[in-house]
């Protein structure tokens, strides 16, 4: 048994000789085309061809058509900014801005924008690959809703709860017709990537995504598909009510314990997947160090129920050694047993000297993130950070993004006691942790602390 059978046999909590692994590539297919992301995501035989070569080179049993949750968003009137070595990102919030009305908005057809380019491409994909498990990614009804109204949907979650349940309501409809759109072409597996449900009380997510989501999942399982609920973050406080929302599949990152996810998803029976460790060791670490990875996710998650995965989308630059190795001990047994035997050593970091960080006479933002141009929580974190920021004297405060795709911003990870992503600290003290503050709550923050310093707010 392997490929798409192996991943059914998971998604329905059969044990499994193997346990099947699925590389989240998205952007990553790009650089396996020596092509920039923009090139990459806009084109059919581009992605097409992408994940012909992550096939070749991985020895999936399941594998995205792509990994862009932007492709609903810029149908619907989001501008979105290009990048070339992430997918883009969503820059304008047209029901925030007023361009755009509720009721102007439609559920967007097949034939629209860059969805019919995806379409098109998993149709390709699928009848080149039948025995492959492939997954078609849609946006979740929280992350949409957040694209077309911007952070200010924090505020409208207490101020006007209606309108954010029809902005929701809409967006599941889109989603309800991506997710049909995408078993036309021949996809087995929807997932609902939805990772701004990672920035909300689980009060908000029982009010906001439950029942939304809910109806999703229902939706996905009558048209035969199997479905998988993705979040990014810590979404620890939400795992439960994922699960109450009947998915086929829960898969998170490495914010989140795998065995505390383990638990909750056998408690409901249904499965999980992750959770390897996307910068510090896939990024950056050796192949070496990617088996073991691999090997320490495969014996907490077990025979039985899980898919072991990245933590979210590949980094572009992602070694292909790197995943090659994963591909080799996810199919090897005896190198396992090997690896197994011989331990792990931890990679070891250097934590900074910070003593002379903080200044008298300033404030200092650190931003923790994944990257913001690629991480959607990560983004719309320090858009509100700047927001926040501009009600101030900008020579009294300074905040820089540290990004941990790179050794520094694991230092300044570890160095500051960080433990979850994303992750806002002002002088040292963790203040906002995987949660994007309303602007008030945050410039409370910072006052708090130009306080503490004898500064002047203006």
């Amino acid at each position: 048994m392997q490929g798409l059978e192996l991943i059914q046999a998971a998604m329905k909590r059969q044990k499994v000789a193997r346990i099947p692994w699925v590389p989240f590539v998205g952007a990553h297919a790009g650089e396996l085309l020596g092509l920039d992301a923009t090139t990459y995501f806009k084109s059919e035989n581009h992605i097409v061809n992408g994940a012909e070569l992550a096939i070749k080179k991985y020895n999936p049993d399941g594998i995205p058509v792509t990994f862009d949750l932007q492709i609903e968003a810029e149908v619907l009137g989001c501008d979105i900014k290009w990048s070339q070595d992430n997918p883009p990102a969503v820059v304008s919030h047209p029901l925030a801005d007023g361009s755009l009305k509720l009721e102007d908005l439609k559920v967007p057809c097949r034939c629209k924008g860059r969805i019919a380019t995806v379409m098109n491409a998993a149709t390709k994909i699928k009848e080149n690959h039948p025995n492959i498990a492939l997954y078609g990614l849609i946006t979740g009804p929280f992350t949409l809703a957040l694209h077309l109204l911007g952070t200010d949907i924090f505020m409208k979650l207490f101020e006007d709860p209606e309108y954010v349940g029809k902005v929701m309501d809409f967006a599941t409809k889109v989603g309800k017709a991506m997710s049909d759109y995408y078993v036309e072409a021949g996809c087995d597996v929807i997932a609902v990537v939805d990772p701004m449900v990672s920035q909300i009380d689980p009060m908000s997510f029982e009010t906001f995504v439950s029942p939304y989501c809910t109806d999703l999942f229902g939706h996905i399982r009558e048209s035969g598909a199997l479905s998988s609920f993705f979040v990014c973050g810590n979404a620890s406080q939400n795992i439960e009510a994922m699960c109450k929302c009947k998915p086929d599949n829960i898969s998170i990152d490495e914010n989140i314990p795998l065995d505390f996810v383990k638990e909750h998803a056998e408690n409901y029976k249904i499965s999980f997947g992750g959770n390897m460790k996307l910068t510090s060791v896939l990024l950056m670490g050796t192949p070496e160090e990617s088996k073991f990875e691999a090997i320490e996710c495969m014996d907490i998650g077990g025979d039985t129920g899980f898919i072991l995965a990245p933590g979210c989308d590949l980094p572009m630059a992602t070694p292909v050694e790197n995943l090659e190795a994963i591909a080799e001990i996810v199919h090897d047994t005896y190198q396992q047993d090997v690896l197994r035997a011989k331990g792990q050593t931890a990679k070891n970091i250097e934590l900074l000297d910070l003593e002379n960080y903080f200044e008298k006479d300033k404030v200092k933002i650190d931003i923790i993130t994944l990257d913001s141009a690629s991480c959607a929580p990560c983004q719309y974190m320090v858009k509100a950070v700047k927001l926040a920021v501009d009600d101030f004297n900008a020579n009294n405060i300074e905040y820089k993004e540290h990004k941990i795709k790179n050794e520094e911003g694991i230092q300044m990870m570890l160095s500051l006691g960080v433990r979850n992503l994303p992750t806002i600290c002002i002088d040292g003290e963790v203040e906002f942790i995987s949660i994007i503050p309303p602007k008030s709550e945050l410039v409370a923050r910072i006052q708090k602390h130009l306080d503490r310093k004898q500064l002047a707010k203006v």
